[in-house]
């Protein structure tokens, strides 16, 4: 759901994703350059692509009560994912600051959007280093 909103003589584009009911959603103030795919215990299993972004460049904005959160490990970072569909949408740094991280999962994204993007690969399992 690519959108665009004018404020005066700028135009500003934001970036929607959704769960697979619609129940969550979410945006961004744009589109990443990339999207990663990381092989670690968690990112392999949903097979997401992160779409990486701070709390002041992304937000939940519909689906409050409809997510639920999951951590493990180090408990540093929430994993979330829809109530209703089971999608996974996003995580966040359980830091809640506007310079924390909050990815997207770019799979909630529409086509259009994702086709464009460049897809790295992360070692998340072993070396915590991009492969390509």
């Amino acid at each position: 759901m690519h959108t665009a909103s004018a404020s005066s003589d700028e135009s500003t584009d934001v970036i929607r994703a959704s769960c697979h009911c619609g129940a969550v959603v979410l945006e961004a103030d744009a589109l990443p350059s990339s999207v990663t795919s990381c092989n670690c215990s968690i990112c392999r299993r949903l097979a997401v692509l992160h779409a990486y972004y701070t709390r002041a460049q992304a937000r939940l904005v519909a689906g409050h009560d409809a997510i639920a959160m999951y951590q493990w490990g180090d408990r540093l970072i929430e994993f979330y994912h829809c109530r209703h569909c089971g999608c996974s949408t996003h995580y966040e740094s359980i830091d809640k600051n506007p310079d924390s991280r909050f990815a997207i999962n770019a799979r909630c994204f529409d086509p259009e959007d994702l086709a464009s993007l460049k897809v790295r690969h992360f070692d998340g399992a072993e070396t915590w280093k991009y492969l390509d």
